[in-house]
């Protein structure tokens, strides 16, 4: 139940932190801001959005960072219950090959058995193509 929660948390944070990163301007917009493009009229004042947006994305990189932590909390209690309960490691599991079948393997029935018409062409010339 509380993993559903963080995980439900750690997809809207990183999705929020992705969205404040995108409406944030870069360094070389606030140089023409600078010259009088009428900053002072903005919402958030005349220092602009930028440590509006700069505060609020590293309170949810945090929040982020915290949730990727107890992820990983769950994910390892979750590996450990695995290994108490007989399984084995989930880091230590390798897909194993079935082994290669050898024809002494297999049994084959007499009357499966069907003759190959081969005609013996060893030695004759190959008739020309037809075109």
């Amino acid at each position: 139940m509380i993993e559903t929660v963080i995980v439900v948390l750690h997809l809207l944070v990183a999705i929020g932190v992705v969205g404040l990163v995108l409406m944030q301007q870069g360094k070389g917009a606030e140089a023409g801001a600078s010259f009088g493009s009428g900053a002072s009229a903005t919402v958030f004042g005349s220092q602009g959005s930028g440590t509006f947006l700069s505060r609020v994305t590293a309170v949810l990189a945090t929040v982020f960072f915290l949730t990727s932590l107890g992820l990983a909390y769950y994910a390892s209690h979750k590996a450990d219950a695995a290994v108490e309960a007989g399984l084995p490691a989930p880091a230590l599991q390798v897909e194993q090959q079935a082994p290669a079948l050898i024809d002494e393997d297999v049994p084959v029935l007499e009357q499966d058995v069907a003759p190959l018409d081969v005609p013996d062409t060893v030695g004759e010339e190959v008739p020309p193509a037809v075109e």
